[in-house]
Formats: structure tokens, sequence, C-alpha cells
């Protein structure tokens, strides 16, 4: 018999101000479900990212359906499940766990079909030639192999862990075929963006708590199209600079409501109803600017 009622979270490092939790819920209000998503921000706790296996272990031992996984324990989690789909495998990082009836604790990811479902849908004519991505964590993974998934004949990934670009590029090349990825230290950005199609940013700078450019805004040129992964806010600096050099540009909101929409999915086995939430996204996003508050 199919459940009424859920209750889900999400663990990760200062996410008080997160929006999943409205997303989730007024998706299952839409859908008549009595549904909590609870934060387990692990700042506010006191314990450091490598407490994500107890935090899981607890939450699937007090009744959860499932979590979410956000920075900086994308990666922390796996160890610490009982499996995970091809695509979390492939990519090394869970962003999703759903507890199963007998127990077991399965991690996937939402974000690479959340940014491919988004970039279709928002730059649906973008070439796709040289890609140039800055970050290599675990929401940079998912995105560089969504944007490979979409037809990039190429990403170079840029970070300010060399090794890590390194690590990501040669799983990708494993993945996709040699050829397909490369890396590069953040001194050769001026080169890489001068002939690139487009540059993906997936890195934490632009959020409400990292303000700033991830990179100097003379690199941004007309050619370019510019996708974002921040959300919080939806217009971020970078975004404004793209636009004002004559980018296109595509906003993380869309990523957010598509991987929270298969998120929903996962946990209660219903079909959510995307273009309700992209409203939601954004009448939350402009409720939070009109009550003067950082998104």
């Amino acid at each position: 018999m199919a459940k009424d009622a859920y209750l889900v979270g999400l663990i990760g490092s200062g996410i008080g101000p997160s929006l999943s939790p409205a997303l989730h819920e007024r998706e299952a209000d839409r859908q008549g479900l009595r549904y909590l998503y609870r934060l387990i921000d692990i700042d506010a706790l006191g314990v450091p990212p490598e407490a994500v296996g107890d935090l899981v272990r607890a939450a699937r031992d007090l009744g959860f359906d499932g979590l979410n996984i956000t920075h900086p324990c994308k990666q922390l989690v796996i160890g610490h499940l009982d499996a995970l789909s091809p695509q979390a495998e492939a990519l090394g990082a869970v962003n999703t766990v759903v507890f199963e009836p007998q127990g077991r604790a399965v991690g996937h990811n939402t974000d690479v079909t959340g940014f491919a479902a988004s970039f279709a849908r928002g730059l649906p004519d973008a070439p796709l030639r040289e890609i140039v991505q800055l970050g290599a964590g675990g929401a940079g993974a998912a995105v560089a192999h969504a944007t490979l998934t979409l037809g990039a004949e190429r990403v170079t990934v840029v970070d300010a862990l060399p090794e890590r670009a390194a690590a990501l590029a040669a799983a990708l090349n494993r993945h996709f075929g040699a050829g397909r990825a490369a890396f590069a230290a953040p001194d050769g950005l001026a080169h890489l963006l001068t002939g690139a199609d487009g540059l993906v940013h997936a890195t934490p700078t632009g959020m409400a708590a990292h303000p700033g450019l991830p990179l100097p805004a003379e690199l941004l040129h007309p050619g370019l199209w510019v996708a974002e992964v921040v959300y919080r806010p939806l217009e971020t600096e970078l975004l404004r600079t793209a636009r004002a050099a004559g980018c296109a540009t595509l906003d993380g909101g869309g990523m957010a409501v598509f991987q929270a929409a298969d998120a929903f999915r996962l946990f209660t086995g219903r079909e959510p109803d995307t273009v309700h939430m992209l409203t939601d996204i954004a009448e939350l996003a402009g409720a939070e600017r009109s009550a003067g508050r950082a998104v």
C-alpha cells in the first residue's frame, strides 16, 4: 500500500537558509501527502563532516525515509552506504540516500539529471564543443558528467586543487572515453576561455556566505555562455557580470528544482510537478529578496 506520510532530511554545512524543505513540502502538499523535511546541519550540531555516517545511521534508526546530502558530505557519505546506483558509483558522489523497507541505505545522485534537465530547458541551443568548468568537488563531478552526457565534445576542469581536477578528468575519461576531459590550473583560465563555448561554475563562490566572483570579470566575453550551479542567490555576481559582458546565462534555480524533483520521486515513488516547482523557487527567492534577506 502506498504511503501518505514521509520523513526526510538534508545533511550538510550551513544549510539553514536552504530552500529544499519548502520545495519538497510544497510539492507534497499539492499531492495530499504528510511530508516533513528536516535540516541536519553539522555546523549547528558541532560535528565534523566525517560524522555523516553516524548521522545517516541515526536517521535510519529514527524512521527517516531518506536524506539529501550536500557540501561537504557528498563524497564522505559513500563509505557508509549499503549500495550505490550506477550513476552515483560512476560519479563518486551521492546527494540522495533512500532507506529501503528492508533497511538498506542506497545512494543516488540527482545532481546529474537535475543539471542536464535545467540546461536542456534553459540553454537548448548552446554550442557544446569546448567547455570550461570551475570546480571539481561533488557538484563539479555531477555537472561534468551531465555536460558530457548532453553531448559536449570536451570538458576542461579547473580547480584550486589541481590534483582534484586531475582525478575528476581521469574519471571522466574512463567513463566517457579518452580525450573527453582535461584539467588545468586556475592560471590557465585566460587561455582556455578565449576559445571556449561555455563556462560551467561549480564552486561555492557567489553563495550568500561566499560572495564575489570566481574569476576575473575581463575573462568573460560575448561568445561565451555561462551556467551557474549556485542558486542562493538566484542572481549571483557571476551571472550579473556575464550578462553585462553579453553572455547567455543559466542560473542555478533550475538545477535545484530538477534535482529536488528527482529526489522527491525516489523518496515517494510519485511523479512531481516540475512546472509548479519552478514557480515555487521563483516565489521563494522573491519572498526572501522582498524581506531583505540574502537568498
